[in-house]
């Protein structure tokens, strides 16, 4: 058609740049599609609910009569980090961690004692602590018979020497069996 396309005003004919209005629209909408995906993603994590799964603190030590009079028995501690020793007339569970800066002692027969190897603190069999940094003896965890004859050690509950706690009925079993 000659002298142009009378549907196009002159102004605009060849022209693709969008306008002001146009690129302002599209951030406003890109700003509020923002949010909503920022509000859907935060509702999404809603429904996962931060949860902590840790290992049970109790478990079954087995029957007393496992544990040999006047020995500290290891077959816990590298597992549970416990240390079961049976006295004549007791058996009683001590937590292996030291109470100076939380490292894990290790069992010395031959010298009867408890050796923390990161600063020298000493404990004897009991807990006692009797040489090194450390401020206070090892803690004892509860211990008691279950049902079934077995030992239950439960480490979530803990009892320190200092507060007199050793002397709770579920600080140690009293046991005589053979």
């Amino acid at each position: 058609m000659p002298g142009g396309d009378p549907g196009i005003p002159q102004a605009e004919r060849g022209h693709n740049i969008w306008s002001r209005r146009d690129l302002a629209s599209l951030a406003g909408w890109g700003a509020i599609l923002t949010c909503f995906a920022a509000v859907g993603g935060a509702i999404v994590r809603l429904l996962f609910p931060r949860v902590l799964f840790e290992p049970p603190t109790a478990f079954k030590a087995g029957y007393p009569n496992e544990y040999t009079i006047g020995d500290v028995s290891e077959k816990w501690m590298k597992s549970q980090r416990v240390w079961i020793i049976r006295t004549q007339s007791n058996i009683y569970a001590l937590l292996g961690i030291c109470t100076h800066l939380g490292c894990t002692p290790r069992w010395l027969g031959p010298e009867n004692k408890f050796k923390c190897p990161c600063h020298g603190s000493g404990y004897t069999k009991d807990g006692i602590n009797f040489e090194g940094p450390t401020p206070r003896p090892l803690e004892r965890v509860k211990i008691s018979l279950g049902d079934d004859g077995q030992l239950i050690i439960d480490k979530a509950f803990r009892f320190r020497y200092e507060l007199g706690q050793w002397d709770d009925p579920t600080a140690f079993v009293k046991y005589n069996g053979v």
